[in-house]
């Protein structure tokens, strides 16, 4: 299997994610309601997941819908997204589906946890083994820094033999201005018994909020050539991704 997917967040899904942000940081006086919902939407220039396009370097459209008990900190939320490589791959679907569910709250002042489990769904793809697969992940945050690791309860993405695969994951993002913030972040690909598709990537960008949308630019690399897409295009070379997402 040459190829992999994909969220939480999930490059446009992060760049969706740091917009969330941002706006809780400009509303963080305020009290929440107990039931929260928002919804998602974002145009990307290459949606890139740990680094690899999965919609082999071109545009994608994407839309979510999350839901947040605030009392308990339990939520649960879908995303969806246009991609190409499971056509690519010689499958039959042009859509990635997440859905997702988990609990969050605060470990001690200023000590963030999030724990949860996430289902990527390709209707029909047809790829053998299934593209489908679910992890559960655990998240430890302070301040701007967060650091996750994923676990494959299933084969990952089509690989084979690959159940418990794991990805490890370290984000920094950081306010410089009000409505401008810094992404950083280094992540490890492990798959189990592939370790020719095993790789580490990276990310360094900014957001800007402007009120009415928020835009993302970001650099982005995996250092791997195993990630070939149609036309032999090389789905881990550094690119510039640029989003423009809307959370309301």
């Amino acid at each position: 299997m040459k190829y992999m997917t994909k969220p939480s967040s999930v490059a446009a899904a992060v760049a969706l994610a740091v917009a969330a942000m941002g706006a809780g940081l400009a509303h963080a006086e305020e009290a929440k309601p107990d039931h929260e919902v928002s919804f998602n939407a974002a145009v990307t220039s290459d949606y890139r997941y740990r680094g690899i396009s999965q919609s082999r370097l071109k545009p994608a459209l994407q839309a979510g819908a999350d839901y947040t008990h605030n009392p308990t900190g339990l939520y649960v939320g879908t995303w969806a997204s246009s991609i190409k490589w499971i056509k690519d791959g010689g499958g039959d679907t042009n859509l990635e589906w997440d859905i997702y569910g988990g609990k969050r709250g605060e470990i001690a002042p200023g000590v963030t946890y999030d724990v949860g489990g996430l289902y990527y769904f390709y209707p029909s793809n047809g790829l053998k083994p299934s593209a489908n697969t679910f992890e559960v992940y655990g998240q430890v945050g302070y301040g701007p820094a967060t650091l996750k690791y994923s676990s494959s309860t299933t084969n990952l993405f089509g690989f084979a033999d690959s159940k418990h695969s794991g990805y490890l994951d370290a984000q920094i993002n950081q306010e410089l201005a009000e409505g401008l913030v810094l992404n950083l972040h280094v992540g490890h690909q492990k798959v189990s018994h592939n370790s020719a598709a095993s790789y580490t990537d990276y990310k360094i960008g900014v957001t800007k909020d402007f009120g009415v949308a928020a835009v993302s630019l970001a650099v982005i690399k995996a250092n791997s050539d195993a990630y070939v897409g149609a036309g032999g295009k090389d789905l881990a070379k550094t690119g510039a991704v640029l989003t423009v997402s809307k959370v309301f």
